[in-house]
């Protein structure tokens, strides 16, 4: 890609190159570069979906950072004739909220209407000999410790985000329980208010009619002696 600074992002390697062989599964790594001091989004697509598999095949990359996507080549049947491939791959990238998540993202978010900038860089797909120099290169560049980083990076950072997806959602949750607890206790407070106050009015009745009903059942001294209290109002309280 030319003029790299100018874009919202920039891809390396600027082709996608496999390694063919007849039923074997391989894959091209690629550096996806934000080139900017904004959240910049992006999403994956291609001629030939059933062939190939991409992840992630969209993202939320943030100020001056990278993502790494890996693209696998499905087991093929047949070979191209000269490995001359036609498939193609288009990547759309746009600006979004500070700390948006990918998965908020609404779908008209790489439509291009209202003003909206929404770039796209394409990407040729390259079918390389197995046998050849440029197969050599590229297997070294797989193996390199650069590419085992740059993978390793790549894992802590979706482990980042979905611990961060995890936390929002756990955050919701708690929100809602306490409004729950909330609602609760209210009804509950309510309901022990009437509670005491109906407890209330009975001690009250009975402390009313509690000389005729001593005179009634008093059988010792004990019973009718000042320092007796009734039980319940300690209770209540």
């Amino acid at each position: 890609m030319s003029n790299a600074s100018q874009q919202l992002i920039s891809v390396h390697p600027e082709d996608i190159k496999f390694i063919f062989e007849l039923e074997k599964q391989c894959f091209c790594d690629l550096k996806v570069v934000n080139n900017t001091e904004h959240h910049v989004a992006f999403k994956v697509k291609t001629t030939s979906p059933k062939k190939y598999f991409v992840r992630p095949n969209a993202n939320v990359i943030q100020p001056w950072d990278a993502c790494f996507i890996r693209v696998t080549l499905q087991p093929q049947n047949e070979s191209p004739l000269d490995l001359q491939c036609k498939d193609k791959f288009l990547l759309q990238s746009t600006v979004v909220p500070p700390h948006s998540d990918i998965d908020d993202l609404s779908p008209d978010t790489f439509k291009k209407d209202g003003g909206k900038l929404v770039e796209e860089c394409k990407l040729k797909v390259v079918y390389i000999a197995p046998n050849s120099a440029s197969a050599d290169a590229i297997r070294n560049s797989n193996g390199s410790p650069d590419i085992s980083s740059n993978q390793a990076i790549q894992r802590a950072k979706e482990e980042r985000d979905a611990a961060i997806r995890q936390t929002k959602q756990l955050q919701q949750e708690l929100d809602m329980l306490k409004k729950r607890l909330q609602k609760g206790n209210s009804g509950f407070s309510l309901k022990f208010a009437i509670f005491v106050a109906l407890i209330g009015l009975v001690v009250g009745l009975l402390l009313n009619f509690g000389p005729s009903s001593t005179s009634l059942y008093s059988t010792s001294p004990s019973s009718t002696s000042p320092s007796s209290t009734p039980p319940s109002s300690t209770s209540l309280e």
